[in-house]
This record gives C-alpha cells, structure tokens and sequence, in this order.
C-alpha cells in the first residue's frame, strides 16, 4: 500500500495486489476519516466488501465507500479480483473530533414531541428511510459535488446537539444560514426521490438519488420547486432557503447519506469556495 498524494485531509490511495497474482490494482479517493466519502476504482468485475458487507461497483468498476460519525478507525477493505484471486488491505482513518452546540428558543413540541406527533413522526421516518435504501444503477455522483446554497455556516456536522437544555442526537448535516427566499440548488446531478411539504422536524424536504446508494437532502425549505421523479443537474434550483420545521431562523440544513450512513457534507465539497464559515 503506498500513498501517491499525501494523505492530509483528502488523498489519493493505490492499493497494490500482491505481484504474484494478477488481480490489478484498487485506487481510492477521498478522505479517511469519519464523515468522508470515498470513490473507488477497481477492475471492472470485481467484488468489493467493506468490513465484510458487500459494496456495489458498477460495470466500469467504480465504487463508494462511507464512513460514519463514529467509524471505527481500523476499516478492513477485501477485493476479489474476475480471476478470483482475492486479498485485503487494512485501511486507519485519521480521528477526529467534534464541537457540542447548545440551541435555544426551539418550540418546546420540536423538542419533546407529544404522543399525538408520533405517528407523523414514524411516517415522515418511513418515507426518508425509502429514499436511504435506493440502490440504484446510476453514478450521478460523478458529477462532483458543490454546496447548495451561499452563506454563513451556523452547524457543523457530528457536532453533539443540546437542544433548548437538552441533549439530543448529534447532528447529521451542515447548516447553512442564508436570507429567506435564498436560492437552494441541487448539490450535484440526479433524480428526486422524495418532496415533502411538511415533515414534522424538517418542514419542506427534497431527497435526491445519486445512485449507489448515495442521497442527499435539503431542508427546512420555504419553497419548493421540483417535483418526485424529476431529473435534475447539478445547481439546479430545487428550492429556496426557508425556516419551516424545527427552526429558529431561515437556513439549509443539507445532509448527505450513503444509505443509513451519514456523511460530512463539507468533507464532499472541500476546496470549494463561496461558502463564509463561522468562527
């Protein structure tokens, strides 16, 4: 194994095969660490498994690989190769840390639901769940990455949430805080998956497919203007930058999810500029 560009926050990795067996080589890009996201590329008929579940590559031999929140740092990579040689590498993710982040002034029913919002809870979470099961054939991923909206950002992902005194699960996105009625585009090319005009946390939420598992999702919308199906490119307006949901001011949370897991959005778009980050 052997580094071709050194690995700070984003690095290019070649995994070599043994030279005895012929089973080609296995180059991945991205950040090791938890939150990042991960393109690979392998011989095209290849089989892929992380930690031993088995991962999608597509018939050119791309694929992803996410690591979440708390990801363990020793992460076990075995590819078995159309010959059917196979053999493993052990990949260490880089530690990090993240921030505690007190928010006050939420409305005390966004905090602690009562029994009665419970079931539009459940099918709110049922119809998010739907989109982060998709496994579909396209790489719209490809397209890169850019964030959706301009402005301050207000929350960081990972970050431990204490929610008006009380701690809640830890964040899941990146907050983005823009006037309302700001445009908010799609992060990169896709398909939309879901449209929502009122989840009980979220208020207007889209869901786009990237393919592979990979989804994004932008939130707490004052408009929306795509629709379920709909094929969208990347900076597409889908929407503008409201406050509905649970909120205290006009902003975007925008999250991205391999599957169930959630990622650092700001670790996908690292490098990219126009974006004011909070001190």
């Amino acid at each position: 194994m052997r580094w071709l560009v050194a690995p700070m926050i984003y690095g290019l990795l070649l995994l070599m095969a043994p030279p005895s067996k012929a089973a080609g080589d296995v180059i991945l890009s991205g950040p090791l660490m938890p939150g990042g996201l991960i393109t690979g590329k392998t011989q095209p008929g290849s089989l892929i498994t992380l930690n031993g579940k088995a991962v999608r590559v597509a018939a050119g031999g791309t694929f992803l690989l996410g690591f979440g929140r708390d990801a363990k740092p020793a992460q076990t990579l075995e590819i078995r190769a159309p010959n059917g040689f196979s053999y493993t590498r052990d990949l260490q993710l880089q530690p990090r840390s993240y921030q505690i982040t007190r928010i006050d002034g939420l409305a005390e029913r966004k905090v602690t639901p009562k029994p009665e919002d419970s079931k539009r809870i459940q099918q709110d979470n049922a119809g998010i769940g739907r989109v982060r099961r998709l496994d579909s054939h396209m790489e719209d991923f490809l397209s890169g990455f850019q964030w959706p909206a301009s402005g301050r950002i207000s929350g960081v992902f990972g970050s431990q949430r204490v929610l008006n005194g009380k701690p809640r699960s830890p964040h899941n996105g990146v907050d983005i805080a823009a006037p309302a009625g700001a445009p908010v585009h799609a992060a990169a090319a896709g398909s939309v998956a879901l449209v929502h005009p009122d989840m009980f946390y979220s208020g207007k939420t889209v869901m786009i497919d990237h393919g592979h598992g990979l989804s994004s999702v932008y939130i707490h919308m004052r408009k929306i203007v795509v629709k379920p199906g709909q094929r969208v490119n990347k900076g597409d307006k889908i929407g503008e930058v409201g406050m509905t949901g649970r909120a205290t001011g006009p902003h975007l949370h925008w999250g991205i999810s391999l599957f169930t897991t959630h990622l650092d959005p700001m670790l996908v778009v690292a490098g990219k500029t126009g974006i004011e980050v909070a001190e």
